[in-house]
């Protein structure tokens, strides 16, 4: 991590990542990338449908491979790089036979390196082969829910799931979240720990960061007015009048409250819930 002089308020605590020692290239490759409109919060009508995003740095879209259909070809690192649209490093791959590809890179691969997607792949950091196959206790990120649907789970900065046990066709997985959920053992994942784990410590120190990255404000509901909110009204500093928490429609959030819709299709494949509220 970078620490800064306390030259101005908004540097006195700010912190990043040291990109320069963990990157190898500036500009992405431009085949790989497109432009497009970002649809920071609003739906296709124009409404909000999810507050406190707009603005931020103009953003160019990386073509990541989360479906790794090529099997059996051994790829080698090139670069590693930064993508705007993920906390996650990613890496280019180049393929025996000659085709490039963007991926999430796990944290031991360095340039150079190299990874295969294989049935009897090694248990190596970056290679991918079949959750079945992956011994009990390793950490795998890139996991599919169907086989052959693409990876799904475990893909931003720092995170990993463990293998705990095999059992009837089904792998148990313990997730990030400490959920323990039940996957197709032909389902594909791949081994390792998703790069730049130090972004969770980064402090961004100033509002101006914050909307930079297309981060808007965030009023708490607290200083609302009753009819804008559940916890609005009352006088001075009062509070929320209810025994939970709950957003602007009412709903519960946060505080270690159970959010899951309960008839959700994956309920059957869950063996423990995650545990809630302070860890």
């Amino acid at each position: 991590m970078k620490h800064y002089k306390p030259t101005t308020p908004g540097r006195r605590g700010a912190t990043r990542i040291s990109y320069k020692e963990k990157l190898t290239a500036s500009a992405p490759l431009k085949a790989l990338t497109r432009g497009g409109k970002r649809a920071v919060g609003r739906n296709s009508a124009g409404r909000i449908t999810t507050r406190h995003k707009g603005g931020g740095h103009k953003r160019r879209w990386r073509d990541i491979d989360f479906g790794y259909n090529k099997v059996n070809i051994p790829a080698r690192i090139e670069t590693i790089e930064y993508d705007p649209n993920r906390s996650a490093f990613i890496g280019l791959a180049l393929y025996a036979d000659g085709e490039r590809r963007y991926v999430v890179i796990p944290k031991a691969v360095q340039v150079d390196d190299t990874f295969t997607v294989a049935e009897k792949a090694p248990i190596k950091p970056g290679n991918r082969l079949p959750i079945g196959n992956i011994p009990i206790g390793t950490f795998v990120y890139n996991i599919e829910i169907k086989p052959q649907g693409g990876a799904k789970l475990v893909r931003s900065a720092g995170n990993f799931a463990e293998v705990i046990a095999h059992d009837a066709g089904y792998t148990q997985v313990k997730m990030p979240s400490t959920e323990v959920r039940k996957i197709l053992s032909t389902a594909w994942a791949c081994v390792g720990e998703v790069s730049n784990d130090e972004h969770k410590l980064v402090t961004i120190g100033k509002a101006g960061r914050a909307r930079h990255k297309g981060r808007r404000p965030t009023v708490r509901g607290s200083v609302m007015n009753p009819v804008d909110h559940p916890h609005g009204g009352g006088e001075g500093k009062a509070g929320r009048g209810h025994r939970r928490a709950r957003s602007k429609w009412g709903k519960p959030t946060g505080k270690g409250q159970k959010t899951r819709t309960p008839k959700k299709y994956s309920n059957k494949l869950i063996v423990r819930r995650r545990k809630v509220g302070k860890k």
